[in-house]
């Protein structure tokens, strides 16, 4: 008895801390900004997440996020164009944006700081990502000063017609979580 105790204990725990799985067609990624005042509202269709997470051992989980930068949308074909450019995502030569967590620390029940470093275009840094986690979904925002990640060079680092600040929002549905 005691052996058959052991063993289910081992296979709860290891199956608490397997990794779950992104269900794209159920999650979001957009993103806010103001030119010339106006908010304007984008999506990524395309991206990938990774995560490592169990709710009695944060600290232990890991999370990887690559977004493809080529799947940007305005909702314009024209605008969606030009983001694509050098002095926007230049995604010729930086087609990935991506986030690898190096902690997770619980904030209060469902809730967690994930650190991390967020690169785009060649430029990283360290942010902090604010997230809730409910029925599966990690969901959360995250502010970013697009200038620091080199988006929007020469001309348009102007931050009078396209502000500096971006808010990124997610919503990320996994199986297994």
């Amino acid at each position: 008895m005691k052996r058959l105790l052991s063993a289910l204990l081992i296979a709860t725990s290891a199956l608490a801390a397997q990794a779950a799985t992104l269900q794209p067609e159920k999650s979001e990624l957009s993103f806010t900004f103001k030119q010339m005042g106006v908010p304007v509202d984008g999506k990524f269709r395309k991206f990938e997440a990774q995560l490592d997470f169990d709710a009695k051992k944060p600290e232990a989980g890991k999370i990887a996020f690559t977004v493809d930068l080529g799947s940007v949308s305005l909702g314009d074909p024209s605008f969606d164009a030009e983001l694509a450019k050098t002095p926007w995502f230049d995604t010729k030569r930086n087609g990935k944006a991506t986030f690898v967590s190096s902690g997770i620390k619980a904030t209060g029940p469902g809730k967690y700081d994930v650190a991390g470093k967020l690169t785009i275009k060649g430029a990283a840094r360290d942010v902090v990502v604010p997230i809730t986690l409910a029925s599966g979904v990690a969901a959360g925002s995250v502010a970013i000063k697009r200038l620091d990640f080199k988006i929007g060079d020469g001309e348009w680092a102007d931050t009078s017609m396209v502000a500096n600040d971006v808010t990124v929002k997610f919503k990320l549905s996994f199986a297994g979580l």
